[in-house]
């Protein structure tokens, strides 16, 4: 029998030990142009490793997921940190788990706002991009480079999704 997983609201402190919350703080506001701009600084800190590898920006179209959903596999980046940030205005869910001697432990899903986004801290396990209701494009900020920079993780038995109430 597989488990269903509990969708958490998606905060920074939750949200440490995988990564970076992307979201305004007042904590990183500086004004700059005069005053006309907030900057928000440093929300985020990109990793990469590698000799000749690069951080690169992408859009990502992502298709809506069908609940309840099935999650049978997780991947993670060993060479660099990746971020999601959306751009369509639409909630979408993080799924990351913790490592355990090489595997994924129990996934944590988290349901993002449409105004946060997601650092993936190097080497963390995560489902790839889960968008809700509609099709949506993502801000993605990536590791370009040789090197092998994915690593998957089938599990025996799917963890569940049940519908989620943005």
């Amino acid at each position: 029998m597989s488990d269903y997983l509990e969708i958490l609201p998606l905060t920074r402190e939750a949200f440490a030990p995988f990564g970076d919350l992307i979201e305004t703080d007042p904590a990183s506001i500086k004004l700059i142009n005069g005053g006309n701009t907030e900057r928000h600084h440093a929300l985020a800190a990109p990793e990469i490793v590698g000799e000749g590898a690069r951080i690169v920006l992408n859009i990502f179209r992502g298709r809506p997921r069908v609940f309840p959903y099935a999650i049978d596999m997780m991947e993670r980046h060993p060479l660099g940190s990746q971020s999601f940030t959306p751009l369509s205005g639409h909630p979408f869910l993080v799924v990351v788990a913790e490592d355990e001697e090489g595997r994924p432990e129990t996934p944590k899903v988290f349901l993002a706002r449409p105004d946060q986004g997601v650092n993936y801290h190097r080497n963390v396990w995560h489902h790839p991009l889960m968008t809700l209701g509609s099709v949506s494009d993502f801000l993605v900020v990536d590791r370009d480079g040789p090197g092998h920079n994915l690593e998957e993780f089938f599990f025996d038995q799917p963890y569940f999704i049940a519908e989620p109430k943005p």
